[in-house]
């Protein structure tokens, strides 16, 4: 089993990479000042998980675990329901009620995760 699927967030992981290096992105930096864990699954919270660190101190997205100790909050979701909540089609409460986002670590920093924090996607 090949575990190098293409998830539809690596997409968007990648846009968010160059939204934090514009001048939105920096203001946004500001405006949190936290660290980001996010995992990723292809289908099942928990398998095959694909993490990023979404660092907004620094203003960086990297591939891989937080490794300036312990992230403010972790996220853990399907691709489906990220890209989802990424672009404003579901709510992060209902997300985190139905159960398909997991959170981890302080609440008050994972409140701050909202789809404001994403690029809008381009409107051709």
């Amino acid at each position: 089993m090949s575990t190098n699927q293409e998830l539809k967030s690596d997409a968007l992981m990648e846009q968010m990479k160059q939204h934090l290096a514009s001048d939105a992105g920096k203001q946004l930096t500001k405006k949190i000042n936290l660290v980001y864990q996010i995992n990723i699954a292809p289908k099942n919270i928990g398998f095959n998980e694909v993490v990023y660190t979404v660092d907004l101190k620094k203003g960086e997205v990297t591939k891989g675990p937080y490794e300036g100790g312990k992230p403010d909050a972790t996220f853990s979701f399907k691709d489906d329901d990220f890209v989802k909540v990424a672009l404003g089609k579901m709510n992060p409460q209902i997300a985190f009620m139905r159960g398909a986002m997991k959170i981890k670590g302080s609440l008050s920093a994972a409140q701050k995760f909202t789809p404001d924090i994403f690029p809008k996607p381009s409107k051709m």
